[in-house]
Formats: C-alpha cells, sequence, structure tokens
C-alpha cells in the first residue's frame, strides 16, 4: 500500500467582475477496493455553497452555486488516499474470454451496452485501416495480448503533446497526425476496443510519476476495458502498459468529452478571456 497527497488547483482571472454560474466538480478519487481515501477537503472563493451526489456513474459529483460576483475563481482540492493496487497483472478472465473473439452473455451485455456504441462512427472506416497496418485485426489470439499490442502501438508510434485547446481530438484526427494528448489516445485505444467488440470506457484522474513531485502537471486520461471474471481493468495508452498503483481514477465515462475536472460558466466580459492556472501535484507520503 501506499499514501499519496493530490493537490490540485484550478484558478480563473477574469478582466472584470462577472457572475459565476453553478459548476461541475469532478475532483474526488473512485473508491473502491484499490483506493481509499483518508482525507479530503475542498476549498473554493468566492462566498458558495456546495451540493455533492452520485452520477450515474457513480462519480462524485460537486455542483457549486455562487452566492456573490467574483473577478477570481479559486478552487483547490486537497485529497490523501491510500492505494492498494500493488500488481495489476493479478487478474483472471473467464475460460469464455481468454481468446478473442468471445461474446459477453447477455445479462452483461445488456449493461455494457452503451460502452460498445461508437462515439465517432464516421471514423470506422480509418480505424479499421490502422488496424491492418499494425495487425490487430487477427482472431484467434489471446484477449489481453490484443489488448496491449494496441496500447503499445499507440504508445509507440504516436507522438505525445500537451494539447491545451478543449476537447478531444478524434480518433481520425490522431491517426492522421500522429500525435496527441493522454485524452486523444484514451479515445483512440476505446473507439479501437469498441470496433471490436469490447466494452470500454474513458477514465480521467491523476497519475503519481515519482520524477515530477516538485513541480506541476496536468491531470491524466486513460481507458478500462470490461474483460468478464476480471472486471473493468485499465489500459494507459500514453504510457503503454496496464493501470496500476501510480494511477488515480477520478470519474468513468461513455464519452469522453464529458468529465472535465471543472466545468462551468459566467456572465460578464469576455474579451480578454480570463486567465487560467491549473496546478497539479502527486506526491508520495
Amino acid at each position: 500500500m501506499q499514501r499519496l497527497n493530490i493537490s490540485h488547483l484550478t484558478e480563473y482571472q477574469y478582466v472584470d467582475q462577472v457572475t459565476l454560474q453553478p459548476h461541475k466538480l469532478l475532483v474526488r478519487p473512485r473508491e473502491g477496493p484499490e483506493v481509499h481515501i483518508e482525507s479530503s477537503k475542498l476549498a473554493i472563493f468566492p462566498n458558495h455553497q456546495v451540493k455533492w451526489h452520485r452520477d450515474v456513474l457513480d462519480n462524485a459529483t460537486a455542483i457549486v452555486e455562487f452566492l456573490e460576483p467574483a473577478q477570481t475563481l479559486s478552487i483547490r482540492s486537497e485529497v490523501v488516499i491510500q492505494h492498494y493496487e500493488e500488481n495489476p497483472l493479478d487478474f483472471l478472465i473467464e475460460e469464455s474470454a481468454v481468446n478473442f473473439p468471445f461474446q459477453y452473455n447477455p445479462a452483461e451485455q445488456s449493461d455494457l451496452h452503451p460502452f460498445l456504441q461508437s462515439v465517432y462512427p464516421g471514423d470506422g472506416e480509418k480505424i479499421n485501416a490502422w488496424f491492418d497496418q499494425v495487425g490487430l485485426s487477427r482472431s484467434g489470439t489471446q484477449t489481453y495480448v490484443l489488448l496491449d499490442q494496441m496500447c503499445q502501438s499507440i504508445n509507440k508510434c504516436f507522438s505525445y503533446i500537451v494539447r491545451e485547446q478543449p476537447g478531444v481530438q478524434s480518433p481520425g484526427q490522431t491517426l492522421y497526425l500522429g500525435q496527441g494528448s493522454c485524452r486523444d489516445f484514451a479515445t483512440l485505444f476505446i473507439e479501437g476496443c469498441r470496433k471490436l467488440g469490447l466494452a470500454s470506457r474513458f477514465v480521467s484522474g491523476y497519475a503519481h510519476l515519482p520524477h515530477s513531485e516538485h513541480w506541476s502537471t496536468t491531470t491524466h486520461a486513460w481507458a478500462e476495458v470490461y474483460l468478464p471474471g476480471a472486471g473493468w481493468k485499465g489500459f494507459d495508452p500514453t504510457a503503454g502498459e496496464i493501470t496500476g498503483n501510480r494511477h488515480i481514477p477520478v470519474a468513468v465515462a461513455r464519452h469522453p468529452e464529458t468529465v472535465p475536472p471543472v466545468s462551468g460558466s459566467f456572465v460578464g466580459q469576455t474579451n480578454p478571456p480570463p486567465a487560467l492556472i491549473v496546478d497539479v501535484r502527486v506526491k508520495a507520503l
């Protein structure tokens, strides 16, 4: 088990006072057998009210309503977690799903249906061409080996860039450009899985990188695939690895553009746009 401290600051500085509309926050890690929250603090300016709820995918969601105009919006989350997933390869897949292709049983298939539907159906032919190019369209291989090959292929064949623009590149854009951010690589991996009939979903969260503990990083994104017998297993195509105790999930989604850490709007002067500061630090304790 390792203990991690996660500090996440989001700050907007507006050119003049604005009226802040309700904001949605997805900053609290998802608890489960692998992740326990030891302590959690949320500091927000200006004066506000917070209401927590669990959304349809059991993400811990905070809705913030602001009680006064402001020229600065500051949201700081401080969380200490205990992470127990020390051997991410310690799982067993049901015999019926060990080799690809396979069919989910009918009871599971009904629940998994949304995660089998493409979000970018127009990119299907481009994904098929990519499969042919890297040899991912073969049948008869082990399911885990196929997923690992796709994960490794994205890691080795595409260039990672930091994209400050909002939104996600479509798989077709990432394939054409040969580059993308972690959220773009996760989206390509997810759409590839769905093209193969494997239920998959987008994950936003944090990553612990020991070499960058002392300076600001960013949030991270990866994918999860549902494997009968093993459940939802994480794959990080940016790093080319299965997820383990350095990955801290916060929110899962069917669509990759629906779970930013902070989302909301304001009424006021928009030109020039507000200055944005994001500071994320994940440290081992």
